[in-house]
């Protein structure tokens, strides 16, 4: 068996699982296994069929807990701040960018998890949600990391877990969107990568769902901190993915 498909499937499958039980990070998760082997070029069409195929699933499962209010501003930021970011792109080193954020994960959200009291912010609104909305779409246009900002956010409003997995899954599922769409009108997908497609979209759908019904078991608190313990493990991947490029 080709060793590319056999890579390609683990890492899917592996990244379907942990983003049907947290509603993100198929991304970082499936980058830790394919960076190592498949073509740099293949792995963002990769990455966004997986998340996007994987969102959609999970969303058909998981529709009745959306939650519309704290949504909706955040897509909106992150529908403004996906081309600022990319703009970026020009003055900032992804790879140094991709670091920082690590780094900022790595050191901040281990204390969140081992400290008895997470602290909250209830001041805001719809204007911060969409202000938090913008970074992620930022982190996203410049270094394809959507996920931790509006997922760090929703812990730090103590949101409950149905509304937590709306705002990050949906958040994802559009950024993704939006993503895929760009994508195609740039041509950017190469026929190697169309031809992969089916091969990851049929490797997260199993997993996917498993990870959503794992999911339903959690309570609020078991589900903040799986989120904290997912980026911090995130953290530790950028970290880990970055430095073979800086040295």
């Amino acid at each position: 068996m080709d060793t590319v498909f056999v890579i390609v499937v683990l890492g899917a499958a592996l990244a379907g699982f942990v983003q049907g039980l947290s509603g993100s990070n198929f991304g970082l998760v499936a980058m830790a296994v394919w960076a190592w082997f498949i073509d740099p070029t293949l792995i963002g069409p990769l990455v966004v069929c997986g998340s996007l195929t994987g969102q959609v699933l999970a969303a058909g499962s998981l529709r009745r807990e959306f939650n519309g209010k704290h949504l909706l501003p955040m897509v909106l930021g992150g529908v403004l701040g996906v081309p600022l970011g990319v703009l970026l792109l020009h003055l900032i080193d992804p790879t140094l960018f991709r670091l920082g954020v690590g780094v900022v994960l790595v050191l901040w959200c281990p204390l969140m998890l081992v400290s008895r009291v997470l602290p909250r912010i209830h001041r805001g609104g719809a204007r911060a949600d969409a202000g938090i909305g913008l970074v992620g779409g930022v982190m996203g246009g410049l270094g394809g990391l959507t996920g931790p900002a509006p997922a760090l956010w929703a812990t730090l409003r103590g949101w409950e877990r149905a509304t937590q997995r709306s705002v990050i899954q949906g958040f994802n599922l559009a950024m993704q969107a939006a993503t895929m769409l760009t994508y195609l009108i740039t041509g950017t997908i190469t026929r190697e990568a169309l031809g992969l497609f089916p091969v990851v979209i049929a490797a997260v759908l199993v997993p996917t769902l498993i990870g959503v019904r794992v999911y339903r078991r959690f309570s609020d608190q078991a589900f903040r901190r799986l989120v904290l313990m997912l980026l911090s493990v995130s953290g530790a991947l950028l970290i880990l993915l970055s430095l073979p490029n800086l040295l």
